[in-house]
Formats: structure tokens, sequence, C-alpha cells
């Protein structure tokens, strides 16, 4: 919502998403809704929404896609050519998160692990991937935001600081069951859920993910 609050940027909302439900086993809420949709196939997520011609009015495309949404995806060297960036949170608070909407979710479902293993891809290619932390975001807003623009030679805009609450025109089908507590938020705050204890059966998977999450922050942007 920060990128999508900019005059210059066009935004999708996870464009390889009916892809992904399509080829690995899993179910989730607005399946039939998502399928409808998207594009199946990655040659027509590429074509029609990744590699789509922007508008002249904008400047900026901001593609916010999944790691997990890359499982099975062999030839990954199309993103090659875009600025990749990685947005991570806590998996403590990430699980708890996810574990609202699928009660008992795995690695392949939270994607940390996809996160790393495509960040170390990248940097293997050659390639300086840049790490986004949610809890640095929160301590600085403008601050972190202004590096990031600057890493991606952009102008920081005060509008990506605040938006208007409730759903948005890019937001997926699936928003429903996914974004209720962002469609309450009008700026980068901490949410109120994030309290909650984890339950005992969700630990293991936690303490794996963390492993990942540790890995990944060391390279995210800090707030000094």
């Amino acid at each position: 919502y920060s990128f999508g609050n900019r005059p210059d940027c066009l935004v999708v909302d996870e464009p390889m998403y009916a892809h992904y439900l399509l080829n690995n086993d899993v179910k989730h809420p607005a399946e039939e809704e998502t399928l409808a949709s998207l594009p199946h196939s990655i040659d027509e997520i590429k074509e029609n929404l990744i590699f789509n011609p922007l508008p002249k009015e904008k400047l900026i495309y901001f593609i916010k896609n999944m790691a997990h949404h890359f499982e099975g995806i062999e030839d990954r060297d199309f993103i090659l050519t875009l600025d990749n960036l990685f947005l991570i949170r806590d998996p403590y608070q990430l699980i708890n998160s996810f574990a609202q909407v699928i009660p008992n979710p795995s690695m392949l479902d939270i994607g940390l692990k996809n996160e790393w293993e495509i960040f170390e891809w990248l940097q293997h290619k050659g390639k300086e991937p840049i790490v986004l932390d949610s809890n640095e975001i929160l301590k600085n807003p403008k601050g972190v935001l202004s590096k990031l623009c600057q890493k991606l030679n952009i102008p920081f805009l005060e509008s990506m600081l605040s938006w208007e609450a409730g759903p948005k025109t890019y937001d997926g089908a699936w928003a429903e069951y996914w974004y209720k507590n962002v469609h309450q938020s009008t700026c980068f705050s901490k949410q109120k859920t994030s309290s909650r204890t984890l339950p005992k059966h969700l630990m293991p998977l936690y303490k794996s993910a963390k492993l990942y999450y540790d890995n990944l922050y060391a390279y995210s942007i800090k707030v000094n």
C-alpha cells in the first residue's frame, strides 16, 4: 500500500498465485476466485502482468510476489531483469498471522525457506537483492523507506508513509481472507495482534523458520 500510494507507481498483487495453486498440493480460501482472476501459465503471467508495458503516466511497476509461489518453477531467470526486494517479518509474528487463516501452516506456506533460497540464487548470479524487515520499518518508516528509494534510484515521496483505510482496486481476489488487518491500517504501525502467543504445536516450525529469517535479516536495511 505504501508503493500503491505513489502517483507514479502501478501495483500488481501476487500474479503467480493461480499458478502456485494449480501446481502444488495446497488448499487456500478463495481458490476458485483466484484461479478465475489470474493467468495460469508462467508465459501468460510474464507477458500480461510482469512485463506488461507501463501506462505513460507511470514510471514504477511494483509487483508483490510471494516467495513460495516460485515453488516448482525451474526457470527463474526472468527475475534477473527486475529489482528484487525481499520483505521479511519475524517468523513468530508471521506464523501467528498465517495461522489465523490456515491453522497448521508448513514451511512452504510461510515461504521463508523459499525466500532465502531465491536470495542466495540471486547472489550467485551476481545480484545484490534488497532486504526490508517489517520491524525495522516500524522503528523509522521515513528513514528506512528513504534508504530503500535511494537503493532503487527513485525519489522518496511522503505519500509512501500513509494511505486511506479500506480495500484497494489492485487487491487480489483473496483479500477478504488475508487482508483484514491491512484494510484497517492507514500507515506503518504495529498490529495489536502482534503480541499473540504462538501455539505450542507451531514452535518447531518457528525454530526452523528463524534460521532463514536471521540469515536474511543480516542483509536488511537498518534504521542507523
